[in-house]
């Protein structure tokens, strides 16, 4: 039988498979066997409440949907009091997702969310819908690897970077988290979007824009974590579009270590669960014995990518 377990850096997950933040709570406990995923991944809590955006909040397109949630959350003290000692109550390791309004208050954010029962932080720089206009920190590699080193200083948990598909040169984002200390590079947030009510001509959205998720985008977050994966030595998890075991499968060929799956659980909120079933059920068929040897193990060493070469040999 197959071992699912994953190991990114220090972590040791049972299997590749955890939920995105903000598409997760332990109200799934009422579905599915929480204690059955391989690591919990609480929403972005900010230091003080913050209502979100205005409404309404998502919008359905085709292939996915377009939200603008605005990372609301109840602060950095109920989440300690309350949701810490609620998430605890469950076996797989717990990353907390972080954001702030700056990088100092980032900085100080790491220090305070670094307690008994988190074990691991993810930094939250990409959200496309924390400000109007979709102004993020993970859009220049200076501001990424500032906040970064930042938390990195504050902190002896693990350090998850979430890096934004909206910046023009991802893989140099990548490389300067890696430099400024972080452990793991989450790839990717939701894409920029927009989508416009036809019969009122005005936006779907309250906040206009929003970010965009679903099946439609995988190809494009694939084509990232195969990128960013060859260029860095620390682990990667592949996060867009993910709808079946197949979808994990090829992101682990691209040279993902594991997964966060968003999108689909808001369509079946037992997805994750059959995901790790059929992971299980695909790799005994084939006699895989360690689903962690599928990390990068796409076949293209003999694949030319030099266009001008290509076009010599008449492929």
């Amino acid at each position: 039988m197959v071992d699912l377990s994953v190991k990114l850096g220090a972590l040791t997950l049972a299997n590749p498979v955890m939920p995105a933040s903000g598409s997760f709570s332990t109200e799934y406990a009422q579905v599915i066997d929480i204690n059955r995923l391989g690591a919990l991944v609480a929403k972005t809590v900010s230091r003080n409440f913050r209502a979100g955006n205005p409404t309404p909040r998502a919008a359905e397109v085709e292939a996915g949907m377009i939200n603008s949630i605005g990372l609301p959350t109840k602060g950095l003290q109920y989440f300690l009091d309350v949701q810490l000692p609620d998430y605890k109550r469950y076996t797989p390791p717990l990353v907390v997702s972080i954001s702030a309004e700056d990088a100092d208050d980032f900085q100080a954010m790491a220090r305070d969310i670094t307690a008994p029962g988190v074990d691991a932080i993810e930094i939250n720089i990409s959200c496309p819908t924390r400000k109007p206009g979709g102004g993020n920190f993970a859009l220049q590699a200076n501001h990424t690897g500032d906040i970064v080193r930042r938390v990195r200083s504050e902190t002896d948990k693990p350090v998850w970077a979430k890096l934004s598909p909206n910046a023009g040169e991802i893989v140099d984002i990548a490389l300067a988290a890696e430099e400024a200390g972080a452990d793991v590079l989450t790839v990717a947030n939701t894409i920029l979007a927009m989508k416009i009510d036809v019969a009122s001509f005005r936006p779907s959205l309250g906040n206009k824009i929003g970010g965009f998720s679903g099946p439609a985008i995988k190809p494009i977050i694939m084509r990232m974590v195969y990128q960013i994966s060859k260029a860095v030595s620390i682990p990667v998890i592949g996060c867009g579009g993910i709808s079946n075991a197949e979808d994990v499968i090829e992101y682990m060929l691209a040279g993902a270590s594991a997964v966060e799956i968003g999108y689909i659980n808001f369509r079946n909120p037992t997805a994750m669960i059959s995901i790790i079933d059929d992971l299980r059920e695909w790799c005994d068929k084939r006699g895989i014995k360690r689903i962690a040897d599928l990390t990068g193990a796409v076949r293209d060493d003999d694949m030319e990518t030099d266009p001008y070469v290509t076009a010599a040999q008449g492929l």
